[in-house]
């Protein structure tokens, strides 16, 4: 009784790694505001996803057996709040980076809940990876670790990516194609995710 541990880390870097979008809203903010003033946004990002590990290797599966509802319209509130954070997105400019100031831990922390992407990935993990009657504490604590720890090398890459872009970018007329780029990126991730199968 354990959770196939080399599995699943190649699982978790292959999902954590992967166009989504958590990472396309970390590198949007790294585009528009540099990987040093993101820290604290990829911090929270990290970090909200245990958000959702914790409760679902705790018993939020059972619900959602019993309360299907409960994940469907869970489904449609994060589908509605992507696109809005596509739309903010899609009109950023990055010349104007010192006059907003760039979402905090807070902000990052509700990524994942309200990510399907993460949903999907870990309740996958669960499902796939761990033997039946593995105890939850050993199984929720495993995967989560593994998740962190993929999550804290993979996620500031994506966001000096989009600082190493925008670098290029900020000012000249592939700007506004740039945002727009990357907020068309953000909702076609997850409505694959929503409607394409994808994990």
């Amino acid at each position: 009784m354990s959770v196939a541990v080399l599995p699943f880390v190649a699982f978790a870097i292959s999902q954590v790694g992967t166009p989504g979008p958590a990472n396309m809203a970390l590198m949007t903010t790294g585009a528009a505001h540099g990987l040093r003033a993101a820290l604290p946004f990829v911090a929270g990002v990290a970090l909200g996803k245990q958000l959702v590990i914790w409760p679902v290797g705790f018993g939020l599966m059972e619900l959602a057996d019993r309360a299907p509802w409960a994940f469907e319209t869970l489904k449609w509130i994060s589908a509605a709040y992507i696109v809005w954070l596509a739309w903010r997105v899609a009109h950023m400019r990055l010349e104007h980076r010192g006059a907003a100031k760039a979402p905090g831990f807070l902000a990052g922390l509700i990524v994942h809940p309200l990510n399907p992407k993460a949903w999907a990935m870990i309740t996958g993990g669960f499902t796939a990876f761990t033997d039946p009657g593995t105890p939850a504490l050993q199984a929720t604590a495993t995967i989560a670790a593994i998740l962190l720890a993929t999550q804290v090398v993979l996620h500031p890459l994506w966001t000096w990516g989009g600082s190493l872009v925008a670098h290029h970018l900020r000012g000249t007329t592939g700007e506004r194609y740039l945002m727009w780029t990357l907020a068309t990126l953000t909702v076609v991730s997850v409505l694959f995710v929503l409607f394409g199968g994808g994990t």
